[in-house]
């Protein structure tokens, strides 16, 4: 038989003051062009944000259908990294604060 025990005292979680929507981050969005195609833009968000193969898809997806996408929530500084990256195959990046 389980022995119940008395409830004990529940914390109230920390809530990061810099968490997404609280303009603590910033964001990389990509922007739609005629030149790179699905397999180029792919590649190059897998390299520059590290996600996988599905993320990229659906970001390539979003860029090609719906004229950008962001692709990525850091830092400042890791987001003007990761643009550079992306914009290295001549895509238009933008990093700006969330």
């Amino acid at each position: 038989m389980a022995r119940l025990s008395a409830p004990g005292v529940v914390e109230r979680p920390v809530v990061d003051e810099l968490g997404p929507g609280s303009g603590g981050f910033w964001i990389v969005t990509v922007f739609n062009n005629e030149v790179n195609t699905y397999e180029e833009v792919m590649d190059i968000l897998m390299r520059a944000t590290g996600c996988d193969s599905e993320e990229a898809w659906i970001e390539t997806w979003e860029i090609d259908h719906l004229g950008k996408s962001v692709v990525h929530h850091a830092a400042e500084e890791e987001c003007i990294s990761v643009a550079q990256v992306i914009s290295q195959i001549g895509i238009r990046v933008e990093v700006s604060q969330e």
